[in-house]
C-alpha cells in the first residue's frame, strides 16, 4: 500500500490571456489542494482491481485536544464528486452548527476504469434481465451485478486498513450514497446490514433490474425478525412522473418518489425492533441537485450535537 501526495482537485489559471500566455499560466499554475486530507492505494485482491481511498481528518484530530479522541467516520461512494462535498459539509456543520466531528472516507472508482463502467458493475446487485446497455469503454464488455463483491472489499479491506491507520469508531460508520451510490446502500442494507451503522440514502435507483430491491426486501422479510440499523432516505421532489406517464420499473418511466415512499412504507410495516427510517422529499430539487441538501439533513441526523 503506498501513501500518495495529498489530493488535488482543481487547478486555477488566468481568467484572461492571450492563448500562448494561458498554456504557460496553465502549466505553472499550481493546484489547489484539499487541506488535511491523503490519498491511500488499496488493492482489492479478490476483486482483483485497483482502488483509491480519500480521507479528510478533521481539524482537530492533529491537535491537543483530538488526541485521545475517536471520530465517527462517514463513507461516501462516488467519490470523484460525493468526498469534496461531503468533506465541506461536515465540516460546515461543526463550525456552523456545532455538530461533532467526523473522518470523511471517500471511496473512488477502481483505477482505469470510467465512472459509468465502475459504478455499473460496483454498486449494482444483479445484471439486468432486459439488455440495451452498451459500454462506454471502447473494447470492454458491459458489467453490473458485483455490489455483493463490492461490499465484502468494504469490510474485508477498506474496513480494517482504516481502523488500524485512523482514530476512527468503527462502531459509528456512516454509509453515504446517491442514485446507483445509493442502490448500493440498499443492497448492503438488505444483505449485510452490520456492515455500516447508519446509511444516508439519496434518490436510490430502485427502477433497477425491474426493481430487483423490492423482491429482495420481502425476501429479507420472509428470513428475518430483525434488521439492527437506522435509514435517512432523500429524495428531489422533482424526481416523479409527469402527469399523463404510465409508471413502471423501468429507467425511462420510474417514479422515484413513489417507488421510494413505497419501499420505505415496506421497510416500516415489518416493525422490526431494532430499524429505524426516516424520509424526506425536497420541493423544487431534482436527481442533480438533491444530494448537497439531503446529504445535510441526513448528517443532522446522525452527528450528535457538542457542547460549547
Amino acid at each position: 500500500m503506498k501513501r500518495l501526495l495529498p489530493m488535488c482537485v482543481l487547478c486555477l489559471a488566468g481568467a484572461v490571456a492571450a492563448p500562448t500566455a494561458m498554456a504557460q499560466d496553465a502549466s505553472a499554475a499550481p493546484p489547489y489542494v484539499l487541506a488535511d486530507t491523503e490519498v491511500l492505494d488499496v488493492h482489492a485482491s479478490t476483486l482483483r482491481r485497483d482502488y483509491q481511498l480519500y480521507v479528510a481528518l478533521p481539524e482537530s484530530y492533529k491537535n491537543t485536544e483530538g488526541a485521545n479522541r475517536r471520530y465517527p467516520v462517514i463513507f461516501v461512494v462516488d467519490a470523484n464528486y460525493g468526498f469534496p462535498v461531503v468533506r465541506a459539509i461536515a465540516d460546515r456543520l461543526h463550525k456552523h452548527a456545532h455538530l461533532e466531528e467526523a473522518i470523511v472516507v471517500g471511496l473512488s472508482y477502481a483505477k482505469g476504469d470510467s465512472p459509468t463502467t465502475s459504478r455499473r458493475r460496483d454498486y449494482t446487485p444483479t445484471v439486468p434481465r432486459t439488455g440495451g446497455y452498451t459500454s462506454d469503454m471502447p473494447g470492454r464488455q458491459v458489467a453490473f451485478g458485483e455490489a455483493d463483491a463490492y461490499g465484502r472489499f468494504i469490510a474485508e479491506q477498506v474496513f480494517p486498513l482504516v481502523a488500524a491507520r485512523y482514530r476512527a469508531d468503527m462502531g459509528r460508520k456512516i454509509f453515504v450514497g446517491h442514485s446507483y451510490g445509493s442502490l448500493l446502500g440498499v443492497e448492503l442494507l438488505l444483505t449485510r446490514p452490520q456492515t455500516f451503522d447508519d446509511y444516508i440514502l439519496g434518490s436510490p435507483s430502485l427502477w433497477f433490474d425491474g426493481g430487483v430491491l423490492f423482491e429482495r426486501e420481502r425476501a429479507y422479510a420472509r428470513a428475518h425478525e430483525d434488521l439492527r440499523a437506522t435509514v435517512y432516505f432523500g429524495i428531489g421532489g422533482l424526481e416523479r412522473l409527469s402527469p399523463g406517464q404510465k409508471r413502471s420499473r423501468s429507467e425511462e418511466n420510474a417514479d422515484m418518489v413513489a417507488d421510494l415512499r413505497e419501499f420505505d412504507a415496506a421497510l416500516k410495516s415489518h416493525r422490526y425492533p431494532g430499524f429505524k427510517t426516516q424520509l424526506e422529499v425536497f420541493p423544487g430539487e431534482d436527481h442533480a441537485s438533491v444530494f448537497p441538501i439531503l446529504l445535510t439533513h441526513g448528517l443532522r441526523a446522525y452527528l450528535r450535537k457538542e457542547r460549547r
